[in-house]
């Protein structure tokens, strides 16, 4: 597939955002300009200040504050913005220079990024972009709804209850009452966030209402889950749009008592084991649930989906991410580079999957 008027293809890096995980962007979005080729491809890097507004950064923002991470800040760069013409996929500056691009590479983690709303105004301004559509981002970014559509399609889930915040505000004994009826403990967690911001472990019924207050300050939706106590946590990769494939599988090993923020991102204890050591059918069977998630939701491009495995052969799909980290120590790229596809060929894979996508839909009248 050749690039426009046989040039390089225009990459258009996006990260940042409004979300709480808005320096875990900026990391991963490092990684994955460090992997673009720059034979193949010519890259704009735009970063989304906490505000929302958008940037042409000529560098990466600089590193944060002694125990902060990097985040992209309202004066960097010049302002920049999809262009409104109709048909012209291009971004313009504030000084009004044009920038023609071929697909946005969205390197953003949780709400206003990763939910359907950037994939959205893409697709309205006919723009290819990398990873699942709309209806697979919104799904993918609900942790309560994409549960529901786990169980319609047979896989198995850990038990829950999804807590809207009006139920609890109008009926909290209601609501403690059914997390005790899932069995202490549990984890409480916000139904749309990722990288365990704002999830908490209940041991005793009286904490659960700090968690939920901490989990409801992030979303208007709570999730509350078993605790899988004695189980590996275990995830695999998915790449494809029509025909997905799985990765081998990895094992988180975490330096706490769970994989909060804090094990994911600061600590140096947490490891990760690749590929992980199990039985050849129980793998073979996390990978075929994996890719029926990936198709559950109706994703495209990539995914990581996260397991619990209890010993002897107890499988529990947990959930899944349709935009997974990409920072030097996240799961999903080792996870393919185990399975032979190396950082930077899964980048090129992932551009490639969403021109390909955007061709079909094209093709039914879907996009300009």
């Amino acid at each position: 597939m050749s690039a426009r008027g046989g040039r390089r293809r225009r990459i258009a890096v996006v990260f940042g955002g409004r979300s709480a995980e808005h320096e875990i962007s900026v990391i991963s979005a490092r990684s994955v300009l460090g992997a673009l080729d720059p034979e193949r491809y010519d890259v704009v890097t735009i970063g989304i200040d906490k505000q929302g507004r958008w940037h042409h950064l000529h560098a990466l923002p600089g590193p944060g504050r002694a125990g902060e991470l990097a985040a992209v800040g309202a004066e960097e760069g010049q302002g920049v913005a999809l262009s409104r013409e109709p048909g012209e996929t291009a971004l313009v500056g504030d000084d009004g220079t044009r920038r023609e691009i071929d697909v946005v590479f969205p390197v953003l983690h949780g709400p206003y990024g990763e939910d359907g709303t950037i994939q959205g105004m893409l697709e309205l301004a006919g723009i290819p972009y990398v990873g699942a559509g709309v209806l697979g981002s919104a799904l993918g970014m609900d942790k309560a709804v994409q549960k529901t559509l786990f169980v319609a399609a047979g896989l198995p889930v850990v038990a829950h209850e999804a807590i809207h915040e009006r139920d609890w505000e109008r009926d909290r004994a209601g609501v403690t009452a059914r997390a005790e009826a899932l069995g202490l403990p549990v984890f409480v967690k916000p139904a749309t966030l990722g990288s365990s911001v704002g999830i908490s472990k209940v041991k005793r019924i009286d904490e659960l209402p700090a968690a939920m207050e901490e989990a409801l300050s992030f979303a208007g939706k709570a999730v509350i889950e078993r605790s899988m106590e004695a189980a590996r946590e275990i995830e695999c990769g998915v790449l494809g749009n029509d025909d997905p494939v799985a990765s081998v599988l990895g094992e988180i090993i975490p330096s706490g008592e769970f994989y909060d923020y804090r094990a994911k991102y600061l600590d140096e204890g947490t490891r990760l084991e690749v590929p992980a050591q199990m039985p050849a059918a129980i793998a073979e069977e996390v990978q075929r649930i994996a890719v029926a998630a990936f198709q559950a939701i109706d994703a495209s491009g990539m995914a990581r989906v996260d397991f619990f495995v209890r010993e002897p052969a107890e499988i529990v799909l947990n959930e899944i991410n349709t935009i997974p980290g990409f920072t030097p120590i996240s799961m999903y790229p080792k996870l393919w580079e185990a399975s032979g596809v190396p950082y930077d060929e899964l980048i090129g894979r992932l551009v490639d999957l969403a021109l390909e996508r955007h061709e079909r839909d094209a093709k039914r009248g879907r996009t300009l």
